[in-house]
């Protein structure tokens, strides 16, 4: 077993538990102690697992508010954000809205364009019928805190549409990680919708920058920023980066 697989198969067993013990792993992967020590070590200095006596658990930045508590905060800063997005979308194009709070703010100001969205947000579904948007839904498995629609069907039903642009949520953004989700699955979705979209798009709050998170799903280049407030120098020297 390649060593990537090995690791991909210990943090899916950490996703469902909030402590792994090594016997389970041993028993699961069926190789040495001293092969998943090495694996835990590595996973560690990469800031995917903590390390702990007789096992491992998930970082603290793996954690991930409900739908309903991300979408009271910042209420005025992710109108502002969703406003500003939907301005570049153009009568004839066909994007992707992520599923989120910040991205679902763009759709009620979409109202009137004649725009295609598809989407992995369940929770989007009421405001693109209430506005009366022609919509796709991708197929997959709910992700019962944020709505999302994650999984092998869900990027596979991704590979058939080619996008003019894209709106992706975040969680944290950093010079060095890039941007950052806490769900692996969700990580995956974000990668592929990027590869099918002509341009994309990260909406994100002041606040979400120099914060890291689980995992890292693009390099700060291929996404240009829509923010609220524009961040130091150094992020605007590696991206494009629109304010409000």
């Amino acid at each position: 077993m390649l060593s990537q697989e090995r690791y991909d198969i210990i943090l899916n067993l950490l996703k469902n538990k909030e402590i792994v013990k090594m016997k389970e792993i041993v028993d699961t992967l069926n190789i040495s102690e001293s092969t998943i020590r090495r694996d835990l070590s590595y996973l560690e200095k990469n800031g995917l697992l903590k390390r702990v006596h007789g096992g491992a658990t998930l970082p603290e930045n793996s954690y991930e508010a409900d739908f309903d508590t991300k979408n009271i905060q910042n209420k005025f800063e992710k109108d502002k954000i969703g406003e500003s997005a939907s301005k570049i979308v153009l009568d004839g194009e066909c994007i992707f809205i992520d599923a989120g709070t910040t991205t679902e703010r763009i759709i009620k100001y979409l109202h009137g364009k004649n725009v295609t969205v598809v989407t992995n947000g369940v929770t989007h579904i009421p405001e693109l019928m209430k506005y009366n948007i022609r919509a796709y839904l991708t197929g997959g498995k709910i992700k019962n805190n944020t709505g999302a629609l994650v999984g092998v069907e869900t990027v596979e039903s991704l590979r058939k549409y080619n996008f003019n642009k894209c709106f992706i949520g975040v969680n944290g953004i950093t010079l060095k990680t890039g941007y950052t989700t806490p769900d692996i699955e969700e990580a995956e979705i974000k990668r592929e919708v990027i590869k099918q979209s002509q341009k994309s798009y990260i909406l994100a709050d002041f606040n979400k920058f120099g914060k890291t998170s689980f995992v890292s799903f693009a390099q700060l280049k291929e996404c240009t920023i829509i923010t609220d407030k524009l961040p130091p120098e150094e992020y605007r020297k590696k991206t494009k980066i629109k304010e409000c």
